[in-house]
């Protein structure tokens, strides 16, 4: 891992910026789910993780409680996450079907995985302040991974905090709609990508299906060159 994300992965993991935040995940990491009784919690902000030479960044809103929360990294061990490995493997990106736990083996090709938020908020629903407080990291991450080009947002409220960060960065008026597998250019040349996020609901719903992400996921391969 390169210095610079080394520095930020430990500025992320020991930021204790929202007290809301950090006694929620302390409270989730002590009580438990009754199918994790027996693990211990990460609970600690979660980093991002994947190829530092990525020309793809996957973006959630926040890791998961008893996912990422648990594991330690981002879409890791809940049912969201297993969704969309099955298809990261199906589309070539990632070299197993699965992510369970953070020493599993599992390796991406030139992609990113993150979260604009690095802790879980109580509900799944941040605060504005929090947002902000945490939108630093977001930004150096962009920033960090120089390859960068396309960014898949898992999720209306990903993809409205990730435009958000960008209209207050380079002052943009311009409207975006969340359409599935919709697209836009943004001002430092990136293309964004608009996806349903795969949690059980959506899937359980069809509302997103297999088929749908796979497409997604070949579209940013291609428009990304890798």
């Amino acid at each position: 891992m390169n210095i610079k994300f080394k520095k930020l992965n430990k500025t992320i993991v020991n930021c204790k910026k929202c007290p809301r935040l950090t006694n929620f995940i302390k409270k989730i990491s002590l009580e438990k789910r009754k199918q994790n009784i027996n693990e211990k919690y990460w609970g600690k902000p979660v980093t991002g993780f994947g190829d530092l030479k990525a020309k793809l960044m996957i973006i959630g809103l926040a890791p998961a409680a008893h996912g990422g929360t648990r594991t330690g990294r981002a879409f890791t061990g809940d049912k969201s996450g297993d969704f969309l490995f099955k298809s990261l493997y199906s589309v070539k990106i990632s070299n197993q079907d699965y992510s369970k736990k953070n020493n599993d083996g599992l390796k991406l090709d030139s992609t990113y995985i993150t979260n604009i938020l690095k802790c879980v908020p109580p509900g799944d629903k941040p605060k504005n302040n929090e947002l902000i407080k945490c939108s630093d990291y977001f930004i150096k991450e962009l920033d960090y991974l120089e390859n960068l080009s396309v960014i898949v947002a898992l999720g209306k409220v990903a993809f409205d905090n990730c435009l958000k960060i960008y209209k207050k960065k380079f002052k943009i008026n311009k409207k975006f709609e969340f359409k599935h597998g919709k697209k836009y250019l943004l001002p430092d040349n990136k293309t964004l990508i608009a996806s349903y996020h795969p949690s059980p609901r959506n899937v359980n719903t069809k509302v997103v299906t297999t088929r749908m992400i796979n497409q997604l996921f070949r579209k940013a391969k291609k428009i990304a060159k890798f």
